[in-house]
């Protein structure tokens, strides 16, 4: 059974993070930079919660607020349930469902470790799916 460390260990376990008072604008910019839709919000390197595109759209876009003067703090997603390196990608998937969440902070030892994403969760249960097709067809062959 696959489990958030063999994500980890696929995708590395690097965080892009902004502080709560960075403003919305400038996190925007970050995003943008590195091709990715949402970052950690980290104070005193712990992890408080995570900033979205959909965050963005919702919440400053939809509601008329500047994104230049609203800080992220005022935004940011912090309803998250935790998770470890030794849990099961089917938990991960598990908890996304029924929270409704994209992304899942990876805390051991109380210390952020990682983020897993619906997409990396979708794309380990296909590598998963893969591997068992190559051993059938290995089995089959020999």
């Amino acid at each position: 059974m696959r489990k958030v460390s063999d994500i980890l260990k696929r995708k590395g376990n690097k965080v892009s993070y902004v502080s709560p008072t960075v403003s919305v604008v400038e996190a925007l910019e970050i995003m943008a930079e590195h091709n990715i839709g949402s970052l950690v919000v980290l104070e005193r390197d712990s992890f408080i919660g995570i900033i979205t595109e959909r965050d963005y759209s919702r919440k400053i876009v939809l509601m008329g607020k500047s994104s230049s003067d609203t800080p992220v703090s005022e935004i940011m997603s912090t309803e998250f349930p935790s998770i470890l390196p030794t849990d099961t990608v089917e938990k991960c998937m598990q908890l996304m469902t029924t929270k409704r969440i994209r992304y899942l902070p990876v805390i051991e030892n109380g210390k952020l470790t990682g983020i897993v994403s619906m997409h990396d969760v979708v794309l380990e249960t296909i590598l998963n799916q893969q591997e068992t097709i190559s051993h059938l067809q290995s089995y089959i062959q020999s």
